[in-house]
């Protein structure tokens, strides 16, 4: 069973202790791939926790941004990899990880032997046992750590994390999870992590959906939308992940903290899991359209944005905002 230290979750290893050298500040060396939305605070809070620090991104200028923080900056994955005994990657998509992970140049083919590689990013679990395999070929640990958090729960070092992969490499990985994170948990093996990433998102999505229905309702039923987000902010039903987002709707503030694009891209991951496995999701199925007509414009916006969305096909603002009252008595 799992143990508590303060607030953060414990998982022992099967024989009760590490079964390999915990990662120390001191002796450790980690590689970061992925300075984006996420990847930046995340490796600010290695830095900050005392970590040695070398970033990677395709776009040199956003790795370049971890300098005035002590991190330092790798041309290559390559170079990355060879001189790291830890390599961490966030990344958009499975291409992405794909491309970082395989081939001559890859991470995998480029680590040390006994090198530990831990993805954070959001993908399919096939992709995520897939890069386990080509890791064991090659002496080389890949664990999948999929997080729960948007960017500022990420600055806060607040993080969720579920990991999948070699429990034994994942316990010797706690100073890195508790730099970055409040609490983490073991899955299981490799793909578990990201398998249980995508039942958490599937519940984030269809209930960032609910609540803008509900919103749109209450609105064309005639209550005011400030006080309306601001009560349902207050309630039982809306979950921590969902509250601030109805407070910064409150004026109309859809920033980016988890884009919409990447909720897009999450909900076909979940889809095509859901189809592989034979699960049924018809909720998720609705959500995943409303977010897609959301994204089709293509300006960068946060997944909340779907309030909008469900107000404008309720043509809230408009003279259809109000109904009348024969009309609420008749659907009653």
């Amino acid at each position: 069973m799992p143990t508590t230290s303060g607030d953060r979750l414990v998982q022992p290893s099967a024989g009760g202790e590490f079964g390999m050298n915990p990662i120390t500040v001191d002796t450790n060396k980690l590689g970061f791939v992925g300075v984006g939305y996420m990847g930046l605070p995340i490796a600010q809070r290695l830095l900050k926790a005392g970590f040695k620090v070398a970033a990677y991104d395709l776009d040199r200028g956003k790795a370049e941004a971890l300098t005035r923080f002590g991190g330092t900056v790798a041309a290559s994955v390559a170079e990355l990899a060879s001189s790291c005994d830890v390599v961490l990657s966030c990344l958009p998509s499975d291409d992405a990880v794909l491309n970082i992970y395989r081939g001559p140049d890859g991470a995998i083919a480029n680590a040390p032997r006994g090198a530990l590689l831990i993805d954070l990013s959001t993908v399919n679990p096939e992709t995520s046992r897939e890069l386990s395999k080509l890791g064991a070929g090659r002496g080389v640990d890949v664990l999948d750590v999929t997080m729960s958090g948007s960017t500022p729960v990420a600055e806060q070092g607040a993080l969720t994390l579920f990991g999948g992969g070699d429990q034994r490499r994942f316990d010797a990985s706690e100073s890195i999870f508790r730099a970055i994170a409040r609490q983490w948990f073991y899955l299981g093996p490799s793909g578990s992590g990201a398998t249980m990433k995508l039942v958490v998102n599937s519940l984030l999505g269809v209930g960032m959906q609910a609540i803008a229905e509900a919103v749109a309702l209450g609105e064309k039923s005639g209550l005011d939308r400030n006080r309306l987000l601001d009560v349902l902010a207050h309630t039982a039903v809306i979950a921590p992940a969902h509250a601030g987002k109805l407070q910064r709707a409150m004026n109309g503030d859809y920033a980016p903290q988890f884009p919409l694009r990447l909720m897009n891209k999450d909900f076909g991951l979940i889809l095509n899991l859901a189809a592989a496995v034979g699960a049924q999701m018809p909720a998720t199925r609705a959500a995943f359209a409303v977010n897609a007509a959301q994204a089709a414009p293509g300006n960068e916006q946060d997944f909340s944005a779907v309030i909008r969305q469900m107000e404008e096909q309720d043509h809230l603002g408009s003279t259809e905002k109000t109904p009348s009252r024969a009309g609420i008595a008749s659907i009653r």
